[in-house]
């Protein structure tokens, strides 16, 4: 039972699955001389941090978080691979706060180039990369990069852990290594003695490894397999605890409001009528925001709206109009980078016709279905903090800051999240929840944010604006000259997160522009930063969401003044540049049938993005109705190189097409005098079930390397909707969200 106090309530979040044996093991290639987080019991031995055995069998601690993506699913068929355990046996965790679970592959993916040209030395250079990743505490789960963090060093547990397991018995049996074998748990001789994996957990914790063969993947039987989320039975039945579920004992509830953009905090107010409320039991001032402490949820949230508060605003008012007017501004500004420049984009070549054009989009919020929230216990041992977050470090950190404590006085857990999208890889919520309950110590309060305040306070994806140049020749695309200018969240985020911005070329600002396989002859991109005192972060694919949009919505122009096909044009372009993006092109196109004509009342559009490793074609069908446009069809092709769990990949491609398209027909975040317009859903519309489209997904393994899936569905998604319009319609839209100009099917 120690073990179970030390590791559920000091390392983990386990609900019912208790550990009750305590042998954790499992070893990948790194160095041993980092400090294993799994705090247990005298007596009981750990050898690393990812699989844990008990008198039950194998939990699998898993380094990146459950969103949503089915991430933990899959990292945990590559440990079973190896590791020889039947699936139905299975149990997973989250890794608690630890440098040991940093992300390798975070900082690999930001070399500088386009993927699809990496070599072999380019790859093994960003291999090395990231191991940085653990001196900057990149305990992060984001940027499509689960798989290629995981793929090796999954399997690597599993198959340390099996290898111990064995020499343990070949020990207690007095038989060579080379005779057993594994099945379903259990170590086999034979003469057909079986003993179980607990049995020999304790004996196996005092081994030590040798290097361990992978499996070929001939043998596979659980990785390439569509295999049963391990998610989805409580999210089913309703048993699963999302941070939002979190119940302790004597527990209180507080939600907040925060000032106006612009403000410098409070300067004064009047919370008499909240605190006349039965159930309320506080009032909090924070640096830039008041919260009310109550009896239940909804009860906070109407207390905090009836305080009467005076902001103390500064003279700089936030509004839509001046935001892009400066980002307008920012594109006759020297760019900070100059990433693809291929030719001579000055010059236009003879014969060529020239064609021009200004594209801008709006910035977006995340608007997670489970609202922003965040549970802290502060008590004599130090805080305790649940909330559901993509970089617990990071988090551990803040909080730790904002109550005055060491961090090894501050526990969080990560419980699965209701959507991530990067909102819950920033900090605030855990601190602002950290700072109310230090008002009320000793009570665990539980601090939610309101529909309303989660919109007006976001970290938002930026806006952003094009100035496009390109020409034609002899039926095809000879230039395309892409200036794009928007906020770094790059930079804002780091300094969030780190305490520092990078400087030098922002490559997230131009993703999506530059380093897409087109072998147009002349081709410059260039990026511009604008200072705007608006927050942004990371959002679901990045740059690439507004980028892909400016390049495939004017390469789109591009075609058709050159008289060609649009899908046609673009595999013209792409097969000498990279066959392996050929491949998905062609792909979309036979699966959607697409000839390049459409029926009258019907659209059809084509958009490619190269995003995170992955190359995604998209072909989007529109169908004019009496009540609008309808989205109808949506034909997707990815290559992924290794596809480890194909259901999951259609389904983060299925998701992100959505959400892509979503925020395409209707969303959009705008500002008056400091304050976000949309307040909830009604003016903030996401798109609902019966207006989503019928997607069908095909998955290609051609890739030389392994890509990421979570994000890179999204980017192609709006630009193929905006093209399909164009052909349903004839009108071209270059102002984002569509709906302003277009009306689509409720």
């Amino acid at each position: 039972m120690a073990s179970i106090g030390t590791i559920a309530r000091r390392t983990f979040l386990f609900g019912a699955a208790a550990v009750a044996g305590g042998i954790a093991f499992g070893v990948w290639q790194v160095k041993k001389d980092r400090p294993n987080p799994l705090q247990l019991a005298e007596g009981e031995t750990t050898l690393s941090p990812f699989v844990v055995i008990d008198s039950d069998g194998v939990i699998i601690v898993t380094p990146r978080a459950d969103m949503g993506q089915g991430t933990q699913t899959t990292l945990a068929a590559l440990v079973a691979e190896e590791l020889d355990i039947a699936w139905e046996d299975i149990r997973v965790i989250h890794g608690p706060p630890s440098k040991v679970y940093y992300n390798h592959a975070l900082l690999a993916d930001g070399l500088p180039g386009k993927a699809y040209e990496h070599s072999a030395w380019a790859r093994a250079f960003g291999d090395a990369l990231g191991g940085v990743g653990k001196l900057l505490d990149l305990q992060v789960t984001g940027g499509s990069t689960a798989m290629k963090d995981g793929f090796e060093r999954m399997r690597i547990v599993g198959a340390t852990a099996r290898q111990l397991l064995v020499k343990a018995a070949a020990n207690r049996l007095s038989v060579p290594v080379g005779q057993l074998k594994t099945q379903d748990g259990q170590v086999i001789a034979p003469d057909g003695t079986a003993i179980p994996y607990p049995d020999l957990a304790a004996e196996a914790a005092q081994l030590e490894p040798d290097d361990v063969i992978l499996r070929d993947p001939s043998q596979w039987r659980y990785v390439g397999t569509s295999m049963p989320r391990l998610d989805v039975p409580a999210k089913t039945n309703g048993t699963l605890q999302y941070g939002l579920d979190i119940r302790l004992p004597d527990m209180r509830f507080a939600s907040l409001r925060k000032a106006p953009f612009g403000a410098r905090g409070v300067a004064s107010y009047d919370a008499s009528a909240a605190l006349a409320l039965d159930g309320v039991d506080k009032v909090v001032e924070l640096d830039s925001s008041l919260a009310v402490i109550a009896s239940n949820t909804w009860l906070a949230m109407k207390a905090v709206n009836m305080i009467d508060v005076d902001w103390d605003m500064d003279d700089v008012s936030i509004d839509t109009d001046m935001a892009i007017a400066a980002l307008t501004q920012a594109l006759d500004t020297k760019p900070n980078s100059k990433m693809r420049n291929d030719g001579d984009a000055d010059s236009l070549p003879d014969g060529a016709t020239e064609i021009t054009a200004d594209y801008q989009v709006p910035y977006l919020a995340h608007s997670t279905l489970e609202p922003m929230n965040a549970t802290a216990w502060v008590t004599a041992d130090g805080l305790e903090v649940w909330a559901g977050n993509q970089a617990p470090l990071f988090g551990r950190t803040a909080c730790a800051k904002a109550a005055g404590l060491d961090e090894d006085r501050v526990t969080l857990h990560t419980p699965p999240m209701g959507g991530g999208f990067g909102r819950r890889g920033e900090i605030d919520f855990m601190v602002a929840a950290t700072q109310i309950a230090m008002a009320l110590p000793g009570v665990p309060v539980q601090t939610v944010y309101s529909r309303e305040e989660d919109l007006a306070h976001d970290f938002y994806r930026p806006g952003a604006v094009a100035r496009l140049r390109g020409a034609v020749q002899d039926g095809k695309p000879v230039l395309l000259d892409a200036s794009v200018a928007v906020q770094s969240c790059t930079q804002q985020v780091m300094e969030r997160w780190l305490g520092f911005a990078p400087s030098g070329p922002d490559k997230v600002a131009v993703e999506g522009l530059f380093n897409q396989p087109y072998a147009i002859p002349n081709y410059r991109v260039t990026g511009h930063l604008a200072e705007l005192d608006i927050p942004v972060g990371f959002w679901r694919s990045v740059g690439n969401s507004h980028n892909a949009i400016f390049h495939e919505c004017f390469l789109d122009e591009l075609a058709i003044a050159a008289g060609a096909d649009p899908l046609q044009a673009r595999l013209d372009l792409m097969q000498p540049e990279d066959p392996v993006s050929a491949k998905v092109l062609a792909a979309v196109r036979d699966m959607s049938g697409w000839t390049g004509q459409t029926p009258d009342g019907v659209g059809r559009g084509v958009a490619f993005c190269h995003s995170f490793g992955t190359p995604v074609a998209q072909v989007v069908e529109v169908h004019q109705t009496d009540a609008g446009i309808k989205i109808a069809k949506v034909w997707i092709a990815c290559d992924v190189g290794t596809a480890l769990d194909p259901d999951n990949i259609r389904a983060q491609m299925e998701g992100g097409c959505l959400m892509g398209l979503s925020s395409a027909v209707g969303e959009e975040v705008t500002f008056k005098d400091g304050q976000v317009d949309q307040r909830n859903y009604g003016a903030y519309p996401l798109m609902r079930i019966n207006s989503a489209p019928d997607v069908m997904v095909e998955i290609l393994q051609n890739n030389p390397v392994l890509g990421g899936v979570g994000e890179p569905g999204t980017p192609p998604a709006a630009p193929a909707l905006a093209n399909a319009i164009f052909d349903l319609t004839g009108v071209r839209i270059r102002s984002f969200p569509l709906g302003n100009t277009v009306k689509f099917v409720a």
